[in-house]
């Protein structure tokens, strides 16, 4: 097959790719109108989340036989109207689960015990042992929302923790011995700690807005390595300064671009946005939850198998 790779990945991508014999051609510059002028000469491509692969885009790759995004979610993608084209659409939840849930742990230790702002102060010259005294996980209930490859991999690193691990899942029989499911009730009635793990679709967006978060039963933490959109950040930051969410952990934001890529190409950002990142009790990073150097090898050995296994 003639692939055309529209992302930079790992080498051995296209390494093991061409030991299969298949021809693969490189684009990490052309625009999308350049690429759809070319694409039905392909017989696959392959691309993290640098433009959307929308009806306009499918109908010009005539000769398309499959679509693999190094990465977790498909939202880029219409994917229903691939699938009516015959394509198919691969994507790599399992190469990058295990950096996705470190990093959530990473993130929440970062917050109970303040890491953040102590090292931040010691830099300026203050020693101040009290303000930073932390709280421990023993005894919490973990409450994640989503329970998929992601939220699997993290419910599997608080395993040494004596914590009660609890998820709500619009799946059936999803409990493991990692984690209970139960209703979204008996969630916002115990959870000390939130974790989303949903993918990005339409009943993900904004799901976590005043109501919802109003619905729990005693003030929580959030914590977030899904997608922006699922939290409607005006309601975050209103309950940040209620006391309602303790604090938050965010990997992702509503406002990035679907590519991902730099989020401060302008300042026309809300106040909502301007108050986490001054907030102390907030901790952000710059969706790179899923993004380690281990997880670069993952995803690339993830596609090629999955090419491999369907063609």
């Amino acid at each position: 097959m003639r692939i055309l790779h529209l992302d930079t990945n790992h080498s051995s991508l296209i390494d093991q790719l061409n030991d299969l014999g298949h021809q693969n051609d490189e684009d990490y510059l052309s625009s999308k109108v350049q690429v759809e002028q070319k694409i039905s000469a392909y017989d696959g491509i392959v691309i993290r989340s640098r433009f959307k692969i929308d009806k306009q885009f499918i109908d010009a790759a005539a000769h398309l036989k499959f679509i693999a995004r190094v990465g977790a979610g498909l939202e880029s993608i219409d994917c229903d109207y691939a699938e009516t084209k015959g394509i198919k659409l691969i994507a790599a939840p399992e190469g990058n689960r295990n950096a996705v849930g470190e990093h959530t742990l990473g993130m929440l230790l970062s917050l109970f015990n303040k890491m953040n702002k102590a090292d931040r102060e010691i830099r300026q010259g203050k020693w101040l042992r009290e303000d930073n005294r932390g709280i421990e996980l023993e005894g919490l209930t973990i409450g994640l929302i989503g329970y998929g490859n992601m939220g699997k991999s993290f419910a599997k690193k608080l395993y040494g923790f004596d914590v009660e691990v609890i998820c709500y899942d619009i799946k059936n029989s999803v409990s493991d011995d990692h984690c209970k499911q139960v209703s979204l009730n008996e969630l916002q009635e115990k959870t000390d700690v939130l974790s989303l793990h949903t993918p990005f679709n339409k009943l993900s967006h904004y799901m976590v807005d005043s109501k919802f978060i109003n619905n729990f039963a005693k003030p929580f933490w959030i914590l977030n390595t899904a997608r922006g959109t699922a939290i409607k950040t005006e309601d975050l930051v209103q309950a940040l300064k209620s006391g309602k969410i303790i604090g938050a952990g965010l990997d992702v934001l509503e406002y990035e671009k679907t590519s991902f890529e730099n989020l401060f190409e302008d300042d026309s950002f809300p106040p909502a946005f301007k108050y986490l990142i001054k907030a102390q009790n907030v901790l952000l990073s710059p969706h790179v939850a899923g993004w380690t150097v281990t997880s670069k090898i993952k995803l690339a050995q993830t596609i090629v198998t999955k090419i491999k296994r369907n063609f």
